[in-house]
């Protein structure tokens, strides 16, 4: 697989084998993640890997908070979504949840079996291997940029091993549980979670694929012969 074969290939994989990920391959991604740029090569990334029981341990305890009516005890520490969805942003949202539910045979007003989905990114949808990526709070706004691109490389080497993954922005929402599980810093602002494994072509939540811009709607050439 070459790399613009890696880059067409990735998606957002929500059912995994627990097939076991070979450690070769985890360190063959990870040491290409860092490869990543970033401004002045400060490198801001730090990685946690989790499988086995810490990785149970930790879905338990989310898992937990959820049923006992806890969430509401857990906010993110940064907004991901705007508050107000626009256009073309808000159809674009709505297309993509709505196709995903409609591939799982869920309605548009079972609220109980959404939720039962969006409880699914807990057990980072069965596979075997969790990320988490983080970097020191008091950095400025540009180090998102370098932790998109450290990201991005994680999730174009899984796909050079023939892994499968799915960003999770989800789980800053139990920052405070996962802080505690993986023993971060008070200066470490947990960015995402990764869920990284082989994909089960089977499910019927691989099968809905979304729908991406042609280059058209959102390239400007000029002067470009």
């Amino acid at each position: 697989m070459n790399v613009h074969e890696a880059i067409m290939s990735r998606r957002s994989v929500r059912k995994f084998l627990p097939t076991p990920v070979p450690k070769d391959s985890l360190r063959r991604i990870i040491e290409g993640a860092g490869m990543a740029p970033s401004g002045h090569n400060i490198q801001p990334w730090k990685l946690y890997v989790i499988g086995g029981a810490t990785k149970d341990a930790m879905s338990a305890e989310i898992l937990d908070a959820i049923a006992n009516g806890d969430a509401k005890d857990h906010q993110p520490e940064y907004p991901y979504y705007p508050t107000n969805w626009f256009e073309p942003f808000k159809t674009r949202r709505r297309e993509t949840g709505f196709g995903l539910y409609a591939a799982l045979g869920i309605g548009r007003d079972d609220m109980a079996a959404r939720e039962a989905q969006m409880n699914r990114n807990f057990e980072f949808f069965d596979a075997p291997i969790g990320m988490f990526v983080a970097f020191h709070r008091e950095l400025a706004t540009g180090t998102f940029m370098d932790m998109g691109m450290f990201i991005e490389n994680i999730l174009i080497g899984a796909r050079g091993e023939g892994l499968h993954t799915c960003g999770q922005a989800a789980f800053t929402w139990y920052h405070k549980i996962i802080r505690h599980h993986l023993k971060m810093g008070d200066e470490e602002l947990l960015a995402c979670g990764i869920a990284l494994g082989f994909e089960d072509t089977t499910a019927a939540e691989n099968k809905f694929r979304v729908e991406k811009l042609v280059i058209e709607d959102f390239t400007t050439f000029m002067d470009v012969e």
